[in-house]
C-alpha cells in the first residue's frame, strides 16, 4: 500500500547548488522524497557557506523541492564567532518563518549549522511533528578535538546540553559510520532509534572517462602526469602537511602532480605550496565532477588523528565511484581504513610519516597504469557491494518517512 503524501520541512544552512557535501546530500534526499510523491520545503541560507560572496535565488524550485533562502545567515568561516553568529541568525529567522507554515508532517535537520538542530526541536514542538536528525558531523566535539575550545568551557557544555536534548527529542537519528554511532551513543543511548547509513558519491557514472579523452586533463595540462588528487573541503579535520612535505621531496620525477581541488580554511597551506608538483584549483561544478574526479590516477583522503566519529570522510565515495584507488593519510582506526581492509584498493600512511608517504608516492609512480586501474575497479566493486548511491539515498528516505502519524496529529 502506497504511503500518503507528506510535507517535510528541511532546515540546513547549506543546500545545493552550494558545493558543500552536507547540502548536496540533503538535496539528493529531498528530491528523492519528491519523487516518492511528497512535498519538501527547504529553508537555507541566501549566501554560500564556504564563500559568502556567492548568492543564490531567494526562492526557487529545484528537482521539485520548494527552496526558501534567508539573508544574513552565512558570513564565512573566518572564526568560530563569525560561524556562530551566522548559525544563530539563521535559526532565529527560520523558526520565525517556518512556525506559521501549515501542514508540516516531519522536521528534518542536520548539523549545519551546529545550532540548527535546536531550531528543529522548536519547530517539531510547534508543529507537533516528528523530528528526524541526520548527523553529518559532530560539534562541539570537532572544536574540542582541534584544540579550539576546552571541554570544560561554558559554550562547550551548552552545546553538549543541546546535543543531548536533540538526541532525546528526535524520533530517528541517522549517523554516517560506526565511529560516529559510538560517539553519539556516549552522549545519549539512541541505539534503538539509530540508523548507520554512510553517504554516497555525488555521481556514479555508468562509464568512467578515460584519461585519453578526458577534457579536464587536457585543459589543465595533465597529459603524461601521474595525478594524486584531493577533491573537496580543505578543513583542519583533514591535515595535508604530511603529503605536501612528501611530494616536495620528489624532485627527480616530473610526472608527479599533487592536485588539490576545492576550498576551505585549510586551502591556504596548499596555495602557499603551489609549484610544478603541487597545484590548486577551486571547487568544480557538480556537472563536471565526472571529469575532474576521473582525471586522477589516485585519490587522496586525509583523516585527522582525533577526527574519527566526528567528521565522516565522504570524499572517498566520489573516488571509488570513478574507479580510482585511495591513498589514505590518517590513524589506524577510521572509516576509510575499514574500506581499505575489504580489498586491495589503496595505501595507508600515518600523519607525520613523511618518509613513508614519500615511499608510497614513489610506489604509485612506479606502478603499472593497468595495476592502478585494477585497484580502482576493485574500489568501485567495494562501493557497489553496499548498493551505491541509489540504495543509500533510498535508505535515508525510508528512515525519514517511517513512523509518521497516519491520521494527522
Amino acid at each position: 500500500m502506497k504511503s500518503p503524501a507528506r510535507t517535510f520541512l528541511f532546515l540546513s544552512q547549506v543546500y545545493a547548488p552550494d558545493p558543500a557535501a552536507v547540502g548536496q546530500h540533503l538535496a539528493d534526499a529531498a528530491e528523492e522524497l519528491v519523487r516518492r510523491g511528497h512535498r519538501v520545503i527547504v529553508y537555507t541560507s541566501l549566501r554560500g557557506y564556504d564563500d559568502p560572496s556567492a548568492s543564490f535565488p531567494r526562492n526557487e524550485t529545484r528537482g521539485g523541492v520548494d527552496i526558501r533562502r534567508v539573508p544574513f545567515s552565512s558570513f564565512g568561516k573566518s572564526s568560530i564567532a563569525v560561524r556562530l553568529l551566522g548559525g544563530f541568525l539563521f535559526v532565529f529567522q527560520v523558526v520565525l518563518r517556518a512556525a506559521f507554515q501549515k501542514g508540516i508532517d516531519a522536521v528534518v535537520v542536520s548539523t549545519s549549522p551546529p545550532v540548527g538542530a535546536l531550531g528543529g526541536v522548536f519547530l517539531s514542538a510547534i508543529h507537533r511533528a516528528p523530528l528526524k536528525y541526520w548527523v553529518m558531523d559532530v560539534n562541539p566535539d570537532q572544536t574540542v578535538a582541534l584544540g579550539r575550545m576546552a571541554p570544560s568551557s561554558l559554550l562547550v557544555r551548552a552545546f553538549e546540553l543541546m546535543n543531548r536534548t536533540v538526541l532525546r527529542r528526535a524520533q530517528d537519528v541517522i549517523v554516517l559510520d560506526r565511529f560516529m554511532a559510538l560517539r553519539m551513543n556516549r552522549k545519549v543511548d539512541v541505539s534503538k532509534k539509530m540508523s548507520v547509513i554512510p553517504p554516497w558519491a555525488a555521481e556514479e557514472p555508468s562509464q568512467v572517462i578515460d584519461h585519453e579523452v578526458n577534457p579536464f586533463r587536457r585543459d589543465h595540462g595533465l597529459a603524461g602526469k601521474v595525478v594524486v588528487m584531493y577533491s573537496g573541503n580543505h578543513g583542519p579535520s583533514n591535515p595535508l602537511t604530511t603529503i605536501i612535505d612528501a611530494a616536495k621531496r620528489i624532485t627527480d620525477d616530473p610526472r608527479l602532480v599533487l592536485l588539490f581541488i576545492g576550498g576551505g580554511i585549510g586551502k591556504g597551506e596548499v596555495d602557499r605550496s603551489v609549484s610544478d608538483v603541487v597545484r590548486s584549483l577551486p571547487y568544480q561544478p557538480r556537472g563536471q565532477l565526472r571529469y575532474s574526479l576521473a582525471a586522477a590516477d589516485v585519490h587522496l583522503v586525509t583523516v585527522g588523528d582525533e577526527i574519527p566519529g566526528i567528521v565522516h570522510p565522504s570524499k572517498v565515495y566520489g573516488a571509488m565511484a570513478v574507479e580510482r584507488p585511495i591513498l589514505l593519510v590518517g590513524p589506524s582506526e577510521n572509516h576509510v581504513a575499514d574500506l581499505l581492509a575489504v580489498d586491495d584498493i589503496g595505501w595507508h600512511v600515518r600523519h607525520g610519516d613523511v618518509a613513508g608517504a614519500e615511499i608510497v608516492l614513489r610506489e604509485i609512480l612506479a606502478t603499472n597504469p593497468e595495476e592502478l586501474r585494477a585497484k580502482g575497479r576493485r574500489a568501485r566493486k567495494v562501493l557497489e557491494a553496499t548498493g551505491g548511491r541509489t540504495a543509500a539515498c533510498a535508505r535515508v528516505c525510508d528512515v525519514l518517512g517511517q513512523g509518521l502519524p497516519v491520521d494527522g496529529r
